[in-house]
């Protein structure tokens, strides 16, 4: 390996894939790794697996004669694929990845000559927490990772395969982090994991994700905002909801798991919540803060789902009155349950996921008009880019110092963003 050229990284798919390729980096640093090239690979559709390979491919033409090391959900679910790419050069897994010694041997000067391409263990079998925590991933918010994997098996999802059973960061450690963080100079603190709403099962006294939050709220007194990730609203506990009633510095604004809108479409997918859960809780939450607004991920097509069906889970975006779309189109991932129920034909799924993307940029729309005239603490991510408290984009007309927390006045909006003064 070239001595003197650091590692090139590529990060495919979620948030928390970007937050553990910065841990990455600083394991590869440590153990003196140079001139390769690593690509963190997304498994959540089959289309995800098709942009690792193309990607590898790409790096690997930029990138003549070095090493490529791939990695993540879609090496650790299938690390044969990407083993018999004659661009790969080693194959590591989810958890090996976090590992020290595994960055040491990737340093060897024969690497690209090693006979042995994958080291993937069994990620079932891993139980300990997280143990790669970094300190100031985000330029301008920092993102904590305080649990990984999922202990549950919804029929389309592959992730559990990739990232294992769930596993909890314990609160006194996540709080030390966060105190880091602040001393930094952090305004703003996201907490992320697989399956949030698990938090604390596996540790001792099963706290919940709302005893985490209230803590680092109590704890970290000169912590300005903390917002949580994508949630699992059935899972939801009490002092989740008391949070939210009572703690400004919590972020009005939450990402819902909903999937779908349609109680048969829910119990397919063996999801644990049924439309009226969905809707009962998004009015619950609302009525405790009314400021609050939702995003949401929903899948447009899945198995044996009919017009009627789907109309259900489009009329989940006026019913549960959310803002942010994720619209997913269902692809079948090998290997799942749903996989091998009646599928829906492309077409009709593409036509749905438009409509669904359609709703949702109403729903956003309606959100901007709303917002005219307001005022809003903004958190500033750039000179002329900033989010107010609930993750609305703002752009601004004159430079404003980055990293701050100001208070702006909403003059207008600029397609999907915000315009603001700053005052």
């Amino acid at each position: 390996m070239n001595a003197v050229t650091p590692p090139v990284f590529a990060t495919l798919g979620c948030r928390l894939n970007a937050y553990e390729t910065e841990a990455m980096k600083e394991l590869a640093a440590q153990a003196g790794v140079a001139g390769a090239v690593v690509v963190n690979t997304c498994a959540v559709t089959a289309e995800a697996v098709r942009k690792a390979k193309q990607e590898i491919r790409r790096l690997a033409r930029e990138n003549p004669g070095a090493p490529v090391i791939v990695t993540g959900c879609a090496a650790q679910t299938e690390p044969e694929t990407f083993a018999a790419m004659p661009e790969v050069t080693r194959v590591i897994g989810n958890h090996e990845k976090m590992q020290a010694e595994t960055w040491t041997s990737l340093r060897a000067p024969d690497l690209i000559g090693v006979t042995e391409k994958t080291l993937v263990n069994d990620i079932m079998s891993v139980k300990e927490t997280a143990g790669h925590l970094i300190d100031g991933f985000g330029r301008h918010r920092a993102y904590v990772q305080v649990q990984n994997g999922c202990d549950h098996r919804c029929t389309f999802c592959i992730i559990p395969y990739g990232r294992g059973n769930s596993r909890s960061v314990p609160a006194g450690v996540v709080i030390e982090q966060i105190k880091r963080l602040v001393d930094k100079g952090f305004q703003e603190v996201v907490l992320t994991g697989v399956d949030l709403t698990s938090w604390g099962a596996d540790l001792p006294a099963t706290p919940r994700l709302g005893d985490l939050v209230m803590r680092i709220l109590r704890l970290v007194p000169d912590l300005a905002r903390l917002r949580i990730s994508s949630i699992d609203s059935i899972e939801a506990d009490e002092n989740l909801m008391q949070a939210i009633a009572t703690e400004p510095r919590l972020m009005p604004h939450l990402h819902l798991s909903l999937q779908a809108g349609d109680d048969m479409i829910l119990k397919r997918m063996k999801r644990r919540h049924l439309r009226d859960d969905a809707i009962r809780f998004c009015e619950e939450a609302r009525n405790l803060r009314p400021d609050l607004i939702f995003g949401a991920d929903i899948i447009a097509g899945f198995p044996t789902e009919t017009e009627e069906m789907f109309a259900n889970s489009l009329k989940l975006v006026e019913d549960c009155g959310l803002t942010f779309l994720h619209v997913f189109p269902y692809s079948p991932r090998k290997g799942t349950p749903a996989a091998r129920m009646p599928q829906v034909k492309g077409p009709a799924i593409r036509e749905r996921a438009a409509r669904l993307r359609a709703a949702g940029d109403l729903a956003l729309a309606r959100h901007l008009q709303s917002q005219q005239g307001a005022l809003h603490q903004v958190l500033t991510e750039g000179p002329l880019l900033g989010r107010t408290g609930q993750f609305t984009e703002v752009t601004f007309a004159t430079p404003q110092p980055e990293g701050q927390i100001i208070p702006a006045r909403i003059t207008g909006k600029d397609g999907q963003k915000l315009i603001a003064t700053a005052l």
